[in-house]
């Protein structure tokens, strides 16, 4: 019996969270009827992964499809599930254990990005010469994952008739959304779109609204326009349903994933992932996203590693430099 455990990243706002349970439910009758569905989350909201599957066994799976609900390939995907996938292989000898692969960049998602522009007002059949569209990730420090928004963002451009698709970050790396801001209007768009690369609403997304408010009040001679973020728009559900079934039919990159885990544990020992419940964060081994503007610089000096992702409510970026028996990597979600 096969079970499909949707993990999604988990959110401080309770409403993210709810928001990607009823996405899953919404999409479990489009999905094979006889596969087992389960929902966890890597932080911030119960069950977690290692619960997840316990959840999976006890319904009596003997094969668990683990499939990440996360845009971009980076630290969560390419460590911390992996990690917890393997912990479950150790718990579990007897249950096959198969991992999907991320949302990624797939052609699919500038469907669900036109549509939420046109929603916003935007009409993607015409020309825009004085309108810019900035496209505003998470941020973080996977250099693949940065990259790939900018990929995104190019790729949006190709398919729009407008002069400007630039692109910003929340946090953790640059150029932050102000920065973003700043250079559209400095490029002489009169109106300016923001455009979320977000699956759910989230602390970040709050965040956003008021920098709406900021930047009208700042710039009373632009307009300023937020989209929606992805939500429960059927291309997403099209996309998750799609790594289920390669995942299934064995066709799904993240076994490479997990054999590169390994490799990594050779090398740097297992990748613990602590499961939170409270408000705040720190920036070992994971995203940030924060909302002061100072720099801090870190010299601590203790054994351990710190392998996990977290979203932050305060932005200042961290410079770290800690002595570690094993390496900080910084990744993104």
């Amino acid at each position: 019996m096969k079970a499909v455990l949707f993990v999604g990243h988990g959110s401080r706002l309770a409403s993210g969270n709810e928001e990607v349970r009823h996405f899953i439910e919404n999409m479990v009758p489009a999905l094979d009827k006889s596969f087992l569905v389960e929902t966890c989350f890597l932080e911030f909201a119960a069950p977690n992964i290692s619960k997840g599957i316990d959840n999976c066994v006890k319904r009596g799976a003997t094969e668990v499809i683990v499939i990440p609900i996360i845009l971009l390939h980076a630290g969560h995907s390419k460590l911390h599930i992996p990690a917890e996938i393997e912990d479950g292989k150790t718990k579990y000898p007897e249950v096959k254990f198969t991992y999907g692969q991320t949302i990624g960049v797939h052609h699919d998602v500038l469907t669900i990005l036109t549509d939420r522009l046109e929603e916003a007002g935007f009409d993607t059949a015409s020309e825009h010469a004085e309108t810019a569209i900035l496209l505003i990730g998470r941020g973080g420090s996977d250099a693949d994952a940065n990259s790939d928004i900018y990929k995104i963002s190019r790729l949006l451009w190709e398919k729009l008739n407008v002069k400007w698709v630039e692109t910003a970050f929340m946090g953790v790396t640059d150029p932050h959304v102000d920065e973003g801001i700043e250079r559209c209007i400095r490029l002489g768009a009169k109106k300016v779109v923001m455009l979320p690369y977000f699956l759910f609403t989230g602390v970040l997304m709050e965040r956003m609204e008021d920098m709406l408010k900021g930047y009208q009040e700042q710039y009373h001679d632009r307009d300023f326009i937020l989209a929606k973020y992805f939500g429960f728009h059927p291309t997403l559900q099209n996309i998750l349903q799609e790594r289920v079934i390669e995942a299934s039919e064995g066709r799904s990159s993240g076994a490479r994933d997990v054999e590169n885990y390994r490799k990594h544990v050779e090398e740097h020992g297992h990748a613990h992932h602590h499961h939170h419940h409270h408000d705040h964060d720190h920036d070992h081994d994971h995203e940030h996203d924060h909302d002061h503007d100072h720099d801090h610089d870190h010299d601590h000096d203790h054994d351990h590693d710190h392998d996990h992702d977290h979203d932050h409510d305060h932005d200042h970026d961290h410079v770290h430099d800690h002595d570690h028996g094993g390496q900080v990597v910084e990744t993104s979600k």
